[in-house]
This record gives structure tokens, sequence and C-alpha cells, in this order.
């Protein structure tokens, strides 16, 4: 499985335009076959950013997600949206299976 987090800086002047943007590549992507999860998430201590979380089955699957159109047309029009170069942590790794429980916590 391949996991992949990235961090957005988006400009506050773009921000409309990036959550439209945000939206609808969300949904093509979760909505590809190799694809485990894919979802952004706004930082609690800075609103202009944003966090991408990903995982797609296998490299053949991540492959195939960056040459799909919806990818193509977000990573042409997320220079002009962001206001610094976003940041990325990739791992991939066969015995890695998605998520899992969190031991430290637990609903009371």
């Amino acid at each position: 499985m391949i996991l992949i987090n990235v961090k957005f800086p988006v400009r506050a002047d773009k921000m409309d335009e990036w959550l439209a943007l945000a939206d609808s590549y969300a949904k093509a992507v979760n909505a590809e076959e190799g694809n485990v999860y894919f979802e952004f998430s706004r930082t609690v201590d800075d609103p202009n950013t944003f966090i991408c979380i990903e995982a797609f089955k296998d490299g053949e699957a991540g492959g195939a997600h960056v040459n799909t159109e919806h990818a193509k047309e977000f990573f042409g029009r997320a220079p002009y949206l962001v206001s610094a170069q976003p940041q990325i942590v990739y791992i991939d790794s066969p015995d890695f299976k998605g998520w899992g429980p969190m031991g430290e916590i637990e609903p009371k």
C-alpha cells in the first residue's frame, strides 16, 4: 500500500477556488479503482492550510492515479492557489494495510 500525506498552504484570496477544486478532486480520486481513501482536512492552527491523506492499494494504482485527467487538472490548477510549495510524506509498504484502532484512546 502507498500512503501519502501532503500539506497544502492555500492563498487566502483563492480559498473559494481551492475549496471547489479540492472537493471535486477528492470525489474523483475516491472513485478510482485502486484508491483506498482520499480526503482533505483543514488544520486547526492555520485556516489556510489543508492536509491531504491518501492511500492507494499499490504502486500500479498510484501510477494510474497521477495519469488521470482529474489529477492532471488538479496539478495544473493548484500552483495558482497555494502560497508555498506543498510538503509531502510518501510511504510505500507492502505490509501496511490501512487504518487500525488507536490503543491509547477508547470511548467511555
